[in-house]
């Protein structure tokens, strides 16, 4: 069962991005790193602090952009493969990484212009007390990305011991209302799991990517896509964000929490 200890090994944190965004993984990388984009725009001179940097493949990108980054992650080896990635683009200068817990940021109120997520908060036990952290110490975006309780994440929880906690649409209201914070934009892709491009090779990748995203345009395809990317702003309105009564099962379960984010 993969959990802390799983992430914080160093053969893991070395081979993660080959793992994951070779092959056509790399369209995923490339989705990933434009959600990131479109929801923190603009990052030149922002503070922003990004929750389990893990590899730093996205405080690299936002250093090269302008941005004022900060990466906090649970995992020594994660930490240390950013670190390396840092200075490889030249951006170690303009970038600091920091071992921490998400759920005790050492940060006071209101301390980032943008704070986010990715590939984490399947992972989290306790999502609301990670959200209501991040909420705390941004001064504006909170942006983050959910795995989704109608797609075919379903199948692969199943398979693999791993899991994921899968949402709805619902729970995630829910939380952002929780945490004093207001939706902005939500986005919805990818009908054909992650793990499937990550089998195949890019070229051929390419291909099925054009069908799903031809699919997945719509109401149908935004009710079955595998991940959802969520944009909030705080607010200190709480009757902003209401909540589904529908759809408010508890998230599938998951094994140990983990501030590193994975797939």
């Amino acid at each position: 069962m993969k959990g802390k200890e799983w992430y914080q090994a160093d053969d893991v944190a070395q081979a993660y991005e080959s793992k994951r965004f070779s092959r056509g993984g790399q369209l995923i990388d490339r989705r990933e790193k434009r959600a990131v984009l479109d929801s923190l725009d603009p990052v030149a001179d922002a503070n922003i602090l990004e929750i389990a940097c893990g590899t730093g493949r996205f405080t690299a990108m936002l250093a090269e952009k302008g941005a004022n980054i900060v990466g906090i992650d649970i995992s020594d080896a994660m930490l240390a493969q950013g670190r390396r990635k840092a200075r490889d683009n030249g951006v170690d200068d303009n970038l600091e990484l920091l071992r921490g817990d998400a759920a005790r940021l050492p940060f006071p109120d209101d301390h980032f212009d943008a704070v986010f997520a990715m590939r984490f908060f399947h992972l989290a036990e306790t999502p609301g007390i990670f959200l209501t952290e991040m909420a705390r110490v941004s001064n504006d975006i909170v942006f983050f990305d959910t795995f989704n309780h109608r797609s075919t994440r379903i199948i692969y929880n199943w398979l693999l011991p791993m899991g994921s906690h899968l949402y709805s649409r619902s729970q995630v209201k829910k939380l952002l209302s929780d945490a004093n914070l207001s939706m902005v934009d939500d986005t919805h892709d990818f009908l054909f799991p992650y793990g499937f491009y990550r089998k195949i090779p890019n070229d051929l990748a390419r291909g099925f990517r054009d069908v799903d995203k031809s699919l997945g345009d719509g109401d149908f395809g935004d009710a079955l896509a595998s991940v959802s990317y969520w944009t909030a702003t705080v607010t200190t309105d709480s009757t902003t964000t209401t909540t589904d009564e529908t759809d408010l099962e508890t998230p599938q379960n998951t094994p140990d929490e983990a501030v590193t984010a994975d797939d």
